[in-house]
């Protein structure tokens, strides 16, 4: 199942180098505004150590991990929601992913243009959801213009429609984001497929730099605590300048691949948070062939994780054989697993757990 993840932020604060460091790729990185105009895709592997234990216990043929996909967005400036920079560009293209990683500069360094003048990560914050919000005040009021005439003809779905619509643009006229509210997940999921931008989880990624602003992360901090957000440190510039010796940068984050440098957090950090600020967990198959990470929402049944694999796994589910992955650790293989009754036969009802360990029977 695919994640996609929009790395968002002011232009001149590493959204840029954040990806070529997470996806090894090559992308412009330069010192003024608007050096990124396309957005440039990548796919990066989730960090798991659990598959290299289970690829000790049954040695496949390969080792396939989950994945995320992550898109470097050009940066935003204020009067982006009226067109101004590449305002139109950049919001149409956050509308198209699941979550948003919003950048912030929390370093000093007078070689590095900022578009506002000074290092200010609260005013940075606010020109970044503010133009947002006005994007999608501008959405949904064309979208409650557009039903209006079908309310009028007691269209009671419409009516529904437009009073979810009325309550969220009442929200974002008041400066909150629409993930704010109490919302159902057929409510989440029709925000989302109207393309809302405030609607998305977002996850704060300081970047610290070579000259660590102590203060400047606070201050991120304390605004992720009112939304609920989650925050991590990296210093990209030196995650950078290790990612030069491949060998190294290889070797590093083999064995430590949540540890960042400098003072930050690995960009390994980065790419679990970014997985699991969307509520995905990862479950495995494995044998002798091919040990697997999958990606689904928390929450899903055994059938409708089958069904990520194979559409027949879902519609012909009859059973599954589970085992977590700590069990099977301690067992040290399914035959022993079998013997000690850590694996348990489970029906179309049970909600797969991260780390579980299946097996799925079909008809």
């Amino acid at each position: 199942m695919a994640v996609s993840i929009g790395i968002v932020g002011l232009p001149n604060v590493g959204k840029s180098t954040l990806f070529n460091v997470l996806t090894k790729q090559s992308v412009p990185a330069e010192n003024f505004p608007f050096c990124t105009i396309d957005p440039s895709v990548g796919v990066v592997p989730v960090p798991d150590k659990r598959l290299d234990r289970l690829a000790n216990i049954f040695t496949p043929e390969r080792v396939v991990p989950a994945t995320v996909t992550f898109v470097d967005i050009a940066g935003l400036v204020q009067g982006a929601s009226t067109g101004e920079g590449l305002g139109n560009n950049f919001l149409s293209h956050i509308r198209e992913v699941d979550a948003v990683v919003h950048v912030v500069r929390c370093f000093l360094d007078d070689s590095v243009t900022h578009v506002g003048g000074a290092v200010d990560p609260v005013q940075d914050i606010e020109v970044v959801e503010t133009e947002l919000l006005l994007a999608d005040v501008q959405l949904v009021e064309r979208r409650i213009g557009k039903i209006d005439k079908e309310v009028q003809q007691r269209n009671s779905d419409a009516a529904t429609e437009k009073a979810l619509l009325e309550e969220v643009v009442g929200v974002l006229r008041q400066g909150r984001m629409a993930s704010s509210l109490s919302l159902s997940a057929d409510q989440r999921k029709y925000l989302h497929g109207i393309g809302l931008l405030t609607v998305k989880p977002v996850m704060y990624v300081c970047n610290i730099g070579t000259h660590y602003d102590e203060r400047s992360v606070d201050v991120v901090r304390a605004c992720a605590k009112r939304t609920g957000s989650v925050v991590v440190t990296v210093s990209v510039l030196s995650e950078r300048d290790l990612s030069v010796s491949d060998g190294e940068r290889d070797t590093v984050r083999h064995e430590q691949p949540e540890e960042g440098v400098d003072g930050g957090e690995g960009v390994g950090s980065v790419i679990r948070s970014a997985y699991q600020v969307l509520g995905r967990i990862s479950f495995f198959t494995a044998g002798e062939r091919e040990v697997r990470a999958w990606t689904i929402p928390e929450g899903f049944t055994a059938p409708q994780a089958g069904g990520v694999i194979h559409s027949d796994f879902e519609k012909r589910f009859i059973r599954a054989q589970v085992i977590s992955f700590d069990s099977l650790v301690r067992a040290g293989s399914y035959a022993s697993a079998r013997n000690t009754g850590d694996l348990r036969t489970e029906g179309k009802d049970y909600l797969v757990q991260d780390g579980d360990v299946v097996e799925f029977m079909h008809s």
